[in-house]
């Protein structure tokens, strides 16, 4: 038994030359192959998006009374069901700072002696062993 190939679908194909498109019908032309592509694909993008902040690392010297207060502070929160990073607790800090109005500010940098910049020396007990 013989089979007969199956038939295919032929199309007319377009002879006539296209006519040169003006810049602005070239666009409404375009616009109008984007539209629909858009509505047919809907694109699940998140609600918040969270801006990416470019971090900065330094590092500072602190008296030690003032780091013993934040690992206080840390402790606090986490008693307050709130894990807190030392990171978290200075930009809180800082924050609180920038939401205080002048005169509060200054009394408050008043309140803070200032330190001998640079890195403190090696304790002379640790230096001798």
């Amino acid at each position: 038994m013989t089979t007969s190939p199956t038939p295919r679908k032929t199309t007319a194909k377009k002879t006539a030359a296209p006519a040169k498109k003006t810049p602005v019908a070239a666009k409404k032309v375009a616009a109008r192959k984007v539209a629909p592509a858009k509505a047919a694909a809907p694109v699940a993008t998140p609600v918040a998006e969270k801006p990416k902040h470019k971090l900065v690392r330094d590092s500072f010297t602190i008296p030690k009374s003032e780091y013993q207060v934040l690992e206080a502070l840390k402790l606090r929160a986490a008693a307050l069901k709130r894990p807190t990073k030392k990171s978290e607790l200075l930009r809180a800090g800082i924050a609180a700072l920038n939401a205080m109005a002048d005169k509060a500010l200054l009394a408050a940098l008043n309140s803070v002696p200032s330190l001998k910049t640079g890195r403190p020396k090696a304790d002379d007990g640790a230096a001798k062993d």
